[in-house]
């Protein structure tokens, strides 16, 4: 028995010995122990690309039967996307498979359900090595979070490559149009109105602080009419301030009132000069005591009007 590959012997096996020593390394045979009879399996090692073609057992005398070797390639799959969308909004998925041969299948899928094709398309190109580079693109509406697939398979494969990508659909929270001036325009009262309370209320501190301020100033000016009219009482008299004494009389308006009516009548009283100190003698005590008396009698009304000013 010899087998042939696109016409080349690579491998011959002997009724007697079985498999002979061959030239390529990259070829065997195994016993088929399924199949009754003299049964041989044709094994390849390494397949390549080259080995595409025909392979033929030719059985010696007897006849020989040939097959078709079809060799693939299994590249690589990527999908890319949105992973986040709004609620209603379109959501965009590429799929990017390479470096197969021959051209493979895409397909997508979500949530383990099959997409319809007619919901993306594909595109594919050939490199100079013969390999093929096929893109798809997916567009869909963003209802609820979902796993999006792309899967890639050729028909050697058992199971086909796949990607994942996840997208997660939220609730668009900002409203879009006319519907934006409602709360700008309720913002805008609202901090209008503050300002104005604002100002009433710093209006109001201010009348009150000088409210409070002016009972102060007519008390400064009471008082310093008070030390005018002793400092004239004093000056009259010849005699001296008394910075200690403090009336016991009344306070407020009606001690203004009797203070300018005594001060006027003061204007028609003669007062007589007082002295500060009296001085005396042993010798002279009972005489000076009578006019010590006598001045006192007649003075004492004036001092008493002084005293109470």
């Amino acid at each position: 028995m010899v087998w042939l590959l696109n016409g080349k012997a690579v491998l011959t096996i002997s009724n007697e010995t079985g498999v002979l020593p061959s030239i390529n390394p990259n070829v065997t045979a195994e016993k088929n122990l399924v199949s009754p009879g003299d049964s041989w399996v044709f094994v390849l090692k390494h397949t390549e690309r080259y080995n595409q073609g025909k392979v033929t057992c030719d059985l010696q005398g007897i006849g020989s039967k040939t097959a078709s070797l079809f060799v693939q390639e299994k590249g690589s799959v990527k999908v890319s996307g949105d992973k986040l969308a709004f609620m209603g909004h379109l959501a965009l998925f590429e799929c990017h498979a390479e470096e197969w041969y021959p051209q493979p299948t895409l397909q997508w899928w979500m949530n383990d359900k099959k997409v319809s094709q007619a919901e993306y398309n594909i595109s594919s190109e050939e490199s100079g090595r013969g390999l093929f580079t096929v893109n798809s693109n997916l567009s869909v509406s963003a209802v609820k979070s979902s796993y999006v697939d792309c899967l890639a398979s050729v028909s050697a494969l058992p199971t086909p490559l796949r990607s994942s990508i996840r997208l997660t659909v939220v609730a668009e929270v900002v409203e879009e149009g006319d519907d934006c001036r409602v709360p700008l325009a309720v913002t805008a009262s609202l901090s209008a109105f503050l300002l104005l309370l604002l100002l009433c209320i710093c209006t109001v501190l201010w009348l009150r602080q000088r409210r409070q301020a002016k009972p102060s100033q007519q008390e400064g000016i009471r008082f310093d009419q008070s030390g005018n009219k002793r400092g004239f009482v004093a000056e009259v008299t010849g005699g001296k301030d008394n910075l200690g004494y403090l009336s016991e009389g009344p306070t407020g308006a009606d001690y203004n009132e009797l203070s300018m009516e005594t001060h006027s009548n003061m204007d028609f009283i003669s007062l007589h000069k007082v002295p500060d100190v009296v001085s005396s003698s042993p010798l002279s005590m009972h005489t000076d005591s009578q006019a010590q008396v006598c001045l006192s009698e007649e003075s004492s009304k004036n001092v008493r009007r002084i005293t109470t000013v």
